[in-house]
């Protein structure tokens, strides 16, 4: 397993002029990894750059939010999540929208009615998606074995799930990704749980059932 001064070293190389500095993936990553090295600044302008290549990657004004403020640029984390919530919302993706507004609302900023959405009531006896906040159809069985994918199986619907293997094939070309490679295999894994809402907090207990 790599540790973060390997990933950041890995990541820094792809976006380079002479690599391909419009990875969007590539950027989303190298932001994660800055994070997790405690290096705020260079984590807000990454994820930065990501929704400059990338305008509808609601989980990247979010987290380009959460780095700003860490790294107190408070004015400039309220643009940029207040544009991320506007994204968030059209698009309908629950988690990010929720996320960004709990960041307003810790800055004492508003957020932006007009744009504001109702959280989708699922009929009775249907299944409502944890990460869109959508009805849905339930899998048919987890997508993998062992705790993770049981957890999938009961909060992510199939049609997020599917949405989530395009948005994986786009992470294996963009990144240049070997799966039968540890270290590509945990970039892999690290962005299909940052996909679909799994955080290191949920991620623990959820190992920890």
């Amino acid at each position: 397993m790599m540790d973060v001064a390997q990933r950041i070293a890995q990541f820094e190389t792809m976006v380079r002029p002479e690599a391909d500095p419009n990875n969007d993936m590539a950027w989303f990553s190298l932001a994660q990894a800055y994070a997790d090295a405690g290096r705020h600044a260079d984590a807000a302008t990454a994820f930065l750059r990501c929704t400059t290549l990338n305008p509808v990657m609601s989980k990247a004004y979010q987290l380009a939010g959460k780095a700003l403020i860490e790294s107190g640029q408070r004015d400039q984390a309220v643009s940029i999540l207040t544009d991320g919530y506007k994204v968030a919302t059209r698009r309908g993706e629950y988690l990010p929208q929720k996320g960004i507004k709990d960041l307003l609302e810790s800055l004492g900023a508003p957020v932006p009615e007009a744009e504001a959405a109702q959280v989708p009531i699922a009929p009775e006896g249907s299944f409502l998606c944890t990460r869109t906040g959508r009805p849905g159809n339930k899998m048919a069985r987890p997508p993998f074995r062992g705790p993770v994918g049981a957890w999938i199986a009961e909060h992510i619907s199939q049609e997020t799930w599917d949405d989530w293997v395009r948005q994986g094939t786009k992470v294996i070309n963009e990144m240049r990704l070997d799966l039968s490679r540890d270290e590509d295999s945990e970039t892999y894994d690290r962005q299909m749980r940052e996909y679909l809402g799994i955080d290191d907090a949920l991620l623990e207990q959820i190992r920890s059932k």
